[in-house]
């Protein structure tokens, strides 16, 4: 006979509402049980969070910035080019590349939901995801650079792009100065995923 309620003994009954609560409450139970080991899962977070996304990203604008028959290539088609790169699949499907320079700067949001270029960046971070920043960035995108620390001359014009279903976009931040001479692994490591979305800018060497 089916109830209209959980049974006490069935593990959603015990979840809270909240959904990081939530996600909580399922990895104690799950470890509890044997069936995950949490230093495995936050080693598998990590990786795809700070190491294979933002560093398949930094590696396209690395060279971007170094190889000027790629960069030309990346800014007329960068599906194609970052798919010859292995950097293809589901969220990474159709890809833009905007390029921030003295006179534009470009940041990423999405106003709908979370679209976001996983293949290239990796993880999307919570505030990405979260409603104050997609309805801030479109209407006050400067006050939301101050507050990443991003702070643009006056004279430089703010673009925001709206990622959708059909279409993502990846930042190329603007390669410091001082970097002439420097291979693109070194290069890499001054590219952020912040900067590749637009809320960051490239370290300096």
């Amino acid at each position: 006979m089916p109830h209209d309620h959980a049974s006490h003994d069935d593990p959603h009954a015990l979840l809270p509402s909240d959904p990081a609560l939530r996600v909580k409450a399922l990895e104690t139970l799950l470890t509890k049980k044997g069936l995950i080991d949490p230093a495995a899962l936050d080693e598998i977070i990590d990786t795809y969070e700070n190491k294979i996304g933002p560093r398949n990203g930094a590696r396209v604008v690395a060279r971007a910035w170094s190889n000027p028959a790629f960069h030309d290539a990346l800014m007329k088609d960068a599906t194609s080019v970052v798919a010859d790169l292995g950097f293809y699949g589901r969220q990474g499907e159709h890809m833009v590349a905007v390029e921030n320079t003295d006179t534009v700067h470009n940041m990423v949001v999405c106003t709908l939901c979370s679209c976001y270029p996983w293949p290239l960046l990796g993880i999307p971070p919570g505030w990405y995801k979260s409603d104050a920043y997609r309805a801030r960035v479109v209407r006050e995108p400067r006050k939301v650079l101050a507050e990443f620390g991003v702070v643009l001359p006056n004279d430089t014009a703010v673009r925001v792009w709206d990622s959708t279903a059909e279409m993502r976009y990846l930042v190329i931040p603007q390669r410091p100065a001082g970097t002439e001479g420097m291979d693109e692994e070194a290069l890499m490591a001054l590219v952020s995923r912040d900067s590749m979305i637009g809320t960051g800018l490239a370290g300096q060497p």
